[in-house]
């Protein structure tokens, strides 16, 4: 029984610590960190100087951020970002506020050169509205604008535009419901 309730109240511990590093580390390190914003154990957090967070976002362990030179990346209030998610701005990545990224999500607006796979382009920035919701294992690639309300389904590789109010799965994603047959 003591060791259950100590394993359950590891996580809980991880929070609490993360929130404190939060406020006092990560605030002043980054362009715009929101009040009650918290990051548990990143992977990486590199351009932090591009990178705006609003209020009460929860971005959980092992996600990595990244902002270019060239890019921008900002995430809106109260948005869910599960664990393990990569979020790459080469050109610009907009989050709205009250989306959820579920976990292993990988938003990226750069591509590797096929001449040289060592370095990289932008391809478009990326738009998420606002209350999205993006499914487990979901790729969104560059030049996407994610209207309000949509939903992505696990495991989508989102190619091109998602209709506000849609739902789309597969590779590539596709419409599976619109606002008009919803």
């Amino acid at each position: 029984m003591i060791r259950r309730t100590i394993v359950e109240k590891i996580p809980s511990l991880r929070w609490k610590t993360s929130s404190l590093i939060s406020r006092r580390l990560y605030s002043a390190a980054f362009k715009k960190f929101g009040e009650k914003s918290v990051i548990v154990s990143p992977l990486k957090l590199r351009g932090l100087e591009n990178i705006s967070l609003g209020k009460n976002v929860s971005i959980f362990e092992g996600c990595w951020l990244q902002a270019e030179a060239e890019g921008e990346l900002m995430i809106g209030d109260s948005v869910y970002v599960g664990h393990r998610c990569h979020i790459h701005a080469y050109d610009q990545v907009s989050i709205g506020s009250n989306t959820v990224i579920a976990d292993n999500v990988l938003i990226n607006s750069a591509e590797h050169l096929k001449e040289n796979l060592a370095q990289v382009q932008g391809t478009g920035p990326i738009t998420i509205g606002e209350h999205v919701f993006i499914g487990q294992n979901a790729v969104i690639l560059g030049g996407v604008t994610i209207g309000d309300n949509a939903v992505v389904g696990a495991g989508a590789v989102v190619t091109r535009d998602v209709p506000v109010g849609a739902t789309v799965a597969g590779v590539p994603a596709r419409a599976i419901t619109s606002p008009s047959n919803a």
